[in-house]
């Protein structure tokens, strides 16, 4: 985007034109990523209340309610050239596939790219081997079964509309006024330790990254978005601490830390995510590990995020 002879068209003069179906935490980074560079960009939220945070990422508000499509949406999509889905499918349904399906299909004669963020939770257990996109999914949570059903959703309309569609596998997600830092100020940050146990995460700057990355170059497929460094979720802890200059909060045995089901549900999975698809495909990310995120929004005071 910004490629093109135009400082708002891609790199064969095509004017960019972008809609988010769910602009929350990441869909609104994707939009500070490509402030300035796309003629275009709209997003949509539950609440009217959230609409002004919307506005701040210089994105055009539409509410969304997980029904059939509003005539101001439809209209919207009919130039869109760029489509990102970022809403979660329910158990027993998909409210953007459902609602956007016949209009992707049939009336968007400009859309190029699609792309859908999903989970590295569809990968379930591999008792903390390595996996890559390659590597089977067996989702052990009832939310990820339905994200797998969804990708393969989503795959088959890029497949059907003939259009590139790009699956990224998020791990944790984080970055400003989402960290470590903040739940150590609000006195929330636990170190729960369960041995062997670890993790992947991924800053939401790179999130964006990736995704104005496969935009630009109509990528398709699926990729594993998530950094370099699986770990322990207490080393986090432990680190922001340092940097801050105070006493992490005691440990705390998995046992009995009393999660609720949604939160032990993750420490039933552990895997080490590899990301050398999306390299190959030529992104380099901003933040390959949590210490180099850490450490940068320590340092530039950037951890609190927006008041």
């Amino acid at each position: 985007m910004g490629r093109g002879s135009c400082a708002r068209c891609d790199d064969r003069g095509v004017e960019v034109r972008v809609f988010v179906f769910g602009a929350g935490f990441s869909g609104q980074a994707f939009a500070k990523e490509i402030a300035g560079t796309a003629e275009f960009v709209g997003g949509t939220t539950r609440s009217r209340e959230k609409a002004p945070a919307l506005a701040r990422c210089s994105m055009k508000p539409f509410l969304f309610e997980g029904n059939a499509l509003s005539a101001e949406i439809a209209s919207a999509l009919s130039s869109v050239s760029h489509l990102v889905i970022s809403i979660a499918p329910g158990e027993d349904s998909d409210p953007a596939f459902l609602a956007a399906r016949e209009t992707i299909l049939c009336s968007m004669p400009a859309l190029e790219w699609i792309g859908y963020l999903s989970t590295v939770g569809v990968y379930g257990d591999h008792g903390c081997a390595w996996v890559n996109e390659e590597s089977e999914c067996r989702p052990v949570s009832r939310r990820s079964a339905a994200r797998l059903q969804a990708e393969e959703r989503w795959l088959g309309l890029g497949r059907e509309r003939g259009c590139p569609l790009a699956i990224l596998r998020l791990s944790g997600i984080y970055g400003p006024g989402r960290n470590a830092f903040v739940n150590l100020e609000r006195g929330t940050a636990r170190r729960i330790i369960k041995p062997g146990q670890v993790f992947n995460r991924i800053h939401v700057d790179d999130i964006a990254g990736a995704l104005l990355h496969l935009a630009q170059g109509r990528i398709g497929g699926i990729f594993n978005v998530s950094d370099d460094k699986p770990s322990p979720p207490q080393d986090v802890v432990e680190h922001a601490a340092r940097l801050m200059g105070i006493e992490p909060p005691p440990e705390v045995p998995f046992e009995s830390a009393g999660l609720s089901p949604m939160a032990r549900s993750f420490y039933d999975e552990c895997k080490r995510v590899a990301n050398g698809r999306i390299k190959a495909a030529g992104y380099r990310f901003r933040y390959p590990d949590y210490i180099a995120a850490l450490d940068d929004m320590w340092r530039r005071g950037a951890w609190r995020g927006q008041a």
